[in-house]
């Protein structure tokens, strides 16, 4: 069976959107967890925001190496609202039921299956017990009201194990968990 993995970058007050406004450094070992992670997939799962937002900057982008991973990667999008995912290479509009999609996903041949971004379908796949791993890269900053935290203040109580810590020279610390099952 496959692996469903998620990997955010996150402040210590637990906000996960627009880390490029927030983020403080990104290190050699921030580069090389992720690089790690990356090769290890082979389909990724995005949400409707983090797809609108990449698939109107990545395809042209010469920004190596991610570029070239995301545009030949297979992507599959969750959204009730977007028609088409087509203006991307290697898109599919994931239509009906994400938890069935991506239960039947898991059965398939292949590599880990990443998520990127994308806060709302990671917290959906939790609760749906499909996520195995959550990767956080917490920096050292406050990020403040006004942003999208990873799980509101009424998510259900969900227990996880941890799995790896890792500090970095810039202070992050990259944590990886497993819910507890």
């Amino acid at each position: 069976m496959r692996k469903v993995t998620a990997g955010l970058f996150s402040s210590i007050d637990g906000v996960v959107e627009a880390p490029n406004e927030w983020q403080p450094a990104f290190d050699d070992e921030m580069c090389a967890v992720l690089s790690r992670m990356l090769d290890e997939q082979d389909a990724v799962l995005l949400g409707r925001v983090t797809f609108t937002e990449w698939a109107g900057y990545w395809p042209a982008s010469t920004d190596e190496p991610f570029a070239s991973y995301i545009n030949s990667t297979q992507k599959y999008v969750a959204s009730t609202t977007l028609g088409s995912v087509s203006q991307w290479q290697n898109s599919t509009l994931i239509r009906g039921s994400v938890a069935d999609f991506v239960t039947e996903l898991r059965q398939q041949d292949g590599g880990t299956i990443g998520t990127a971004g994308s806060p709302s379908l990671v917290r959906s796949l939790i609760r749906q017990g499909l996520l195995d791993e959550l990767t956080l890269m917490v920096s050292p900053v406050v990020a403040g009201g006004g942003r999208k935290r990873l799980f509101a203040g009424d998510e259900a109580l969900t227990t996880f194990e941890l799995a790896h810590a890792q500090p970095t020279s810039s202070g992050t610390l990259i944590v990886t968990y497993r819910p507890a099952r």
